[in-house]
């Protein structure tokens, strides 16, 4: 029978080591791969597809949080497991939910125990987890079952259109299946409302101005639009939210 395949995520090397001794005890499992955090593992795992993933939380470029988002768009998401040192809020959020982790020093025991009940990361569970997300650094698109990484730094707005949202950067345009209202909520800080279809990011935004409107009903009428940095594209500030064009 041939072995699970393990990619071990952790930015410690010690800590990679030890879990990397410590599956070597454990029959009927090898580790195929190493990273030192997030965005690491899942270029590896585009490529090198695994059954389980040993992921820590606390981790720079892009957190184990994070990084158990983006996982959930493969075509085949791998079995996850988080570890830890002891963190009451985190311990207490997978215990609600029903998550498999491993609270460092990891025990042998434990980890043959975690190993064999290994499970995907359900959509619910992974909603839960979204409060202890350190780090929204990267927006992921998902296609043909593998994802594309989107720095959230090159994001200059989110459109709503249909049952999409237009992701556009200042080269190129995506779409994301997901809602503004989501977007809104988890990435308050760097973007703002501007209509009720868009999204801005605050530091592409490069000043407003009036514009008449060429053609349709209201063909005539002047309306604030926002200037974003880099495109020559302009999008319009609804009634509603014109406030926040003094505050800005």
């Amino acid at each position: 029978m041939a072995k699970q395949r393990l990619l071990i995520v952790d930015d410690e090397p010690l800590a990679r080591q030890r879990l990397r001794d410590l599956v070597g005890d454990v029959a009927g499992y090898e580790v195929i791969g190493e990273a030192a955090n997030g965005l690491e593992a899942i270029n590896l795992l585009q490529n090198q597809p695994v059954d389980i993933v040993l992921v820590d939380i606390r981790m720079p470029v892009m957190d184990g949080i994070e990084l158990a988002q983006h996982l959930r768009g493969l075509e085949t998401p791998p079995n996850l497991i988080f570890t830890t040192a002891y963190d009451h809020h985190a311990l207490q959020a997978f215990e609600l939910n029903a998550i498999d982790y491993l609270l460092k020093p990891i025990r042998s025991e434990r980890l043959a125990a975690a190993l064999a009940k290994a499970r995907p990361l359900q959509t619910e569970q992974s909603q839960a987890l979204q409060p202890l997300q350190q780090t929204h650094a990267h927006l992921s698109i998902q296609g043909r079952g593998r994802i594309l990484l989107v720095p959230l730094e090159d994001v200059l707005y989110f459109r709503a259109e249909l049952k999409y949202v237009t992701v556009r950067t200042r080269d190129k345009s995506y779409l994301l299946e997901t809602s503004l209202n989501q977007l809104e909520q988890t990435y308050a800080t760097q973007f703002v409302r501007i209509h009720r279809n868009a999204l801005v990011a605050r530091a592409a935004i490069n000043g407003f101005e009036k514009q008449r409107i060429a053609e349709g009903e209201d063909a005539g009428d002047a309306v604030w639009v926002v200037l974003i940095k880099g495109i020559p594209e302009t999008l319009a500030v609804s009634r509603r939210h014109q406030h926040m064009i003094k505050a800005t």
